[in-house]
């Protein structure tokens, strides 16, 4: 099994439901510590990769020798509750101003940056297991895209950092990710194989198209096969987590990732870049016919959310009526054999399943990001529609699936 003795017990101690198996939670973040992104890092690197300052009485990451402001406080202590937008992103029935959700703040809990405090808290939460992934961690790489080598060296550092603090499987409970780009296809690969080496059971990527030091490449240029047929032969699971994908506004709104809920709030464009992220890299990829060509890929989407996918099914389909045999089977059945779909928890799950198939979707709670839910098993009314053996597959089978040890 993936997942240990645990989950047989947290079965038995569920809050908020009488479910008669665990729960693996998909989508579980720490905030980094002060010095995740320096303690394995060379100092003469320092200038090139990220550095801390001080201005005005606070501390600012600086990435690629500039401050970089893409969240409020890189320190996150203070912190907002977890969950504190869950009412916002639910339709803000009570229509309050966005900025009244994060002014109660609280110190930095133990159970952010330490593994052994985290498994307490699981314990309480009736959780049998996570996946883990960095904050901070996924939007650096796009502050670093005008120097591929710095991504490859910032990256490095950061999952030597990872696999200390957090491990990549710690007691069968926190499965950690080392992050990986394609900014150079070499240091890609050998990264991929330290991780494999290091015991990881997946690896996580932002979906976007790298910067390499010839200029932005698609993922899926030839330049990258020996990466994608080692990911394939290792049968780790590749997770394309929600992050800066470098996303172009076209003069709609200000480029950068950052978003603010000051002054004059409004709707805007960068409210769905992540899923023009998400849906851009996974159409990209049946474009490419990349599952014809490495049918053994596990790609799960996490945190990116799941309107796009009726949209993208129709265009699938549309293209292999306009170009007969181009497929070599129906590319919507080679898409839900490769690819898992975590729900933004706002999202219709009930149609979400309908266009996957219950056994190919992940619960994750975002727990304990602001947009996420104040405690994971919120999320249970959001299956209620669904039967015992699909509600199963959502919250355990197909995550405990995806960081099975991979066979030998």
């Amino acid at each position: 099994a993936a997942v240990g003795d645990a989950s047989e017990r947290q079965a038995d101690s569920t809050p908020g439901g009488d479910l008669a198996h665990p729960v693996v939670d998909a989508d579980n973040h720490y905030y980094e510590a002060l010095d995740a992104f320096t303690r394995h890092l060379d100092p003469a690197w320092g200038q090139r990769c990220v550095q801390w300052c001080d201005i005005d009485g606070r501390k600012y990451h600086v990435v690629g020798g500039r401050v970089s402001r893409a969240v409020s406080n890189a320190t996150f202590d203070p912190i907002a509750r977890a969950g504190a937008m869950h009412d916002y992103f639910r339709g803000n029935p009570d229509g309050r101003d966005p900025l009244s959700f994060l002014t109660e703040r609280e110190a930095i809990r133990p159970e952010y940056r330490d593994r052994d405090a985290r498994i307490g808290v699981l314990d309480e939460q009736g959780l049998a297991a996570c996946w883990m992934f960095p904050t901070l961690g996924m939007i650096y790489e796009e502050q670093l895209t005008h120097d591929p080598e710095a991504v490859c060296v910032t990256f490095r550092a950061f999952n030597r950092w990872v696999e200390e603090d957090w491990g990549f499987n710690h007691r069968d409970r926190i499965f950690g990710a080392p992050y990986l780009s394609l900014a150079d296809p070499q240091w890609a690969l050998e990264e991929l194989e330290w991780a494999v080496d290091a015991g990881a059971r997946l690896v996580v990527m932002r979906p976007a198209a790298p910067t390499t030091a010839t200029g932005r490449r698609s993922p899926f240029d030839p330049a990258n096969d020996r990466f994608w047929r080692a990911l394939e032969e290792s049968g780790l699971t590749l997770v394309l987590h929600a992050g800066d994908g470098g996303v172009s506004f076209n003069g709609y709104a200000p480029e950068g990732f950052a978003a603010t809920f000051g002054g004059s709030w409004k709707p805007s464009i960068k409210f769905y870049a992540i899923e023009q992220a998400i849906r851009d890299w996974l159409l990209s990829m049946m474009f490419e016919n990349h599952l014809a060509k490495f049918p053994g890929l596990r790609i799960a989407s996490v945190e990116n959310g799941a309107e796009f996918l009726g949209d993208m099914f129709n265009k699938l389909r549309s293209n292999a009526a306009k170009i007969p045999g181009y497929y070599p089977e129906d590319p919507v059945e080679m898409f839900r054999r490769s690819v898992w779909i975590n729900p933004f928890w706002e999202d219709d799950v009930d149609s979400v399943v309908e266009l996957m198939g219950a056994e190919s979707v992940l619960f994750g709670s975002d727990w304990p990001h602001i947009e996420g839910m104040p405690q994971p098993l919120d999320y249970l009314p959001e299956l209620n529609k669904l039967d015992d053996e699909q509600r199963r597959a959502v919250l355990f089978d197909n995550a405990s699936e995806l960081i099975a040890p991979p066979a030998s």
